[in-house]
């Protein structure tokens, strides 16, 4: 009973370490951005490269049918292919999904770019701070005591 216990005791000391929740929550902000990335492609982006191109673009439908089952004759759309049994090459969904991962990736980026920046400024500021502030008591003491030691 010793070494279940042992055992436990250690596995909650794993989970509730600071790191695991850290890194739980991590994950759990990184899904909700992700949703957020996908969004900014689908609703914003996607429109405004249509805009550009001049008529409706969707890449998510958009696929190659490599090989068509025999006899079929439903709908051609990508669910229907797939439910059928055809073997279809949806590259419009991996270039959605890629157009999604640059845009995260960027994104990412410039947030620890101004994280960065931040946390540059904060420390030259406290650096000036040290700089400015006179010496202790003590210490000018010290300096003085050693400045007259020096001419002695």
């Amino acid at each position: 009973m010793s070494k279940a216990r042992s055992f436990l005791q250690e596995f909650q000391q794993f989970a509730v370490k600071g790191n695991m929740i850290d890194l739980a929550v991590g994950v759990i902000i990184g899904a909700a951005f992700g949703k957020i990335i996908d969004s900014l492609v689908k609703d914003i982006i996607m429109p405004i490269v249509a805009f550009v191109l001049g008529g409706e673009v969707d890449f998510t439908n958009q696929f190659w049918v490599l090989r068509m089952p025999e006899g079929y004759s439903g709908p051609q759309t990508y669910d229907a292919l797939n439910k059928a049994g055809a073997v279809v090459l949806s590259w419009g969904n991996f270039l959605t999904i890629l157009i999604n991962f640059i845009l995260l990736a960027f994104v990412v980026f410039c947030l620890v770019k101004a994280v960065n920046a931040a946390r540059d400024r904060v420390m030259h500021q406290e650096k000036a701070e040290e700089e400015a502030a006179p010496p202790p008591e003590d210490v000018a003491l010290l300096r003085e005591i050693r400045d007259l030691l020096k001419t002695k």
